[in-house]
């Protein structure tokens, strides 16, 4: 292990002053919610024939060669598993020598997930696969994923997070480029993605006409009315009612001369707040980059993957705001909600 990984495991392993005894800290003081090995080679599994009481285990492992990246072992017997962090002989060598230890989680504490489908990098991946088998009194998950990969994860709880769209398509297209991002970014904590979507049918449904208008074809919606698009830009005005957002009525003036009925689909200009303490949205009229407000993240309607990584990252505090470049906007959004802080 290099000198900076042994100083990371530093505070799980300082509480122990010797082998014979001192101080201990609790399993609880050594690990934070969601924390998982940095890489599954750090996490080593063995099967032994020792009690897995701290004692037994002290005996067996102290003096022990392991590989130079375990910082983490899961041992089994008899069906149960103890997790355990150690600290190694600072030499640099394929194998060094244990030197400390401290056991993060009993057997009692501890439970073995078989998830094989599971990303085991994948911080939501786990934490969703642990809470499959959530039991009372575990703190440590230790999951056997896809390749047979295995990782732990400590007391998995997902961090829930709005995402705002329009309703159809369904699922719409922000909610399933970020179960994406969320999929393959590996810094990222355990997020539950919660589709929170303006939906253009129940709009119509409460505010019936005889004709409408809808922004673009893409939403392959059917009204059981004549209904018109503006991206087609049809050649006659007609006395039909706008499902559609500030950019809309602008192209309706531009085409007609006139501001038409309008019903409003902004995800940002919703007036209830967001449910969640962060949220994701798109607004047509942010041209590229993400608007970021600390409890609200905003990307375009034709956002990059990287763009709406980025937002998730600002929200979940991966990113620092402090680095956040300001979204380059068509124009300032009118009217915008100003939501309270949770």
């Amino acid at each position: 292990m290099k000198k900076k990984d042994q100083e990371a495991l530093a505070p799980h392993l300082t509480a122990h002053e010797s082998s014979s005894g001192g101080s201990r800290s609790t399993s609880s003081e050594m690990l934070s919610r969601n924390q998982r090995s940095s890489h599954n080679e750090a996490l080593s599994v063995q099967d032994v024939d020792v009690p897995l009481d701290e004692g037994s285990l002290r005996s067996f492992l102290l003096g022990r060669e392991v590989f130079f990246e375990t910082e983490y072992l899961a041992l089994r017997r008899h069906g149960d598993v103890t997790l355990v962090v150690v600290r190694k002989e600072p030499i640099d060598s394929l194998f060094s020598r244990v030197v400390e230890l401290n056991v993060l989680a009993r057997p009692d504490q501890a439970a073995w997930v078989q998830s094989s489908d599971t990303d085991t990098a994948n911080a939501t991946a786990l934490a969703l696969a642990a809470q499959s088998q959530r039991r009372p009194g575990v703190l440590a998950y230790v999951v056997e994923g896809r390749y047979n990969n295995v990782n732990f994860i400590w007391e998995p709880s997902l961090i829930p997070m709005t995402v705002r769209d329009v309703v159809p398509p369904n699922p719409p297209k922000l909610l399933t480029m970020a179960q994406q991002v969320v999929a393959f970014d590996s810094d990222l904590p355990p997020i539950d993605l919660i589709l929170d979507a303006v939906d253009i049918g129940s709009l119509a449904s409460k505010h019936p006409a005889q004709h409408y208008l809808l922004q673009c074809r893409g939403s392959g919606i059917h009204l059981g009315v004549p209904t018109e698009f503006l991206d087609t830009h049809p050649p006659e005005h007609q006395d039909w009612v706008l499902i559609g957002c500030q950019l809309s009525r602008e192209m309706h003036s531009h085409f007609y001369g006139c501001e038409p009925e309008c019903v409003e689909t902004c995800p940002l200009r919703r007036v209830d707040a967001p449910r969640t303490d962060v949220a994701l949205a798109k607004c047509c009229l942010i041209e590229k980059g993400v608007d970021y407000s600390r409890r609200i993240a905003a990307v375009g309607w034709g956002a990059s993957f990287a763009d709406i990584r980025h937002a998730i990252r600002l929200l979940t505090g991966v990113d620092d705001p402090n680095t956040a470049t300001p979204a380059s906007w068509l124009e300032s959004l009118t009217n915008r909600p100003d939501y309270p802080e949770r």
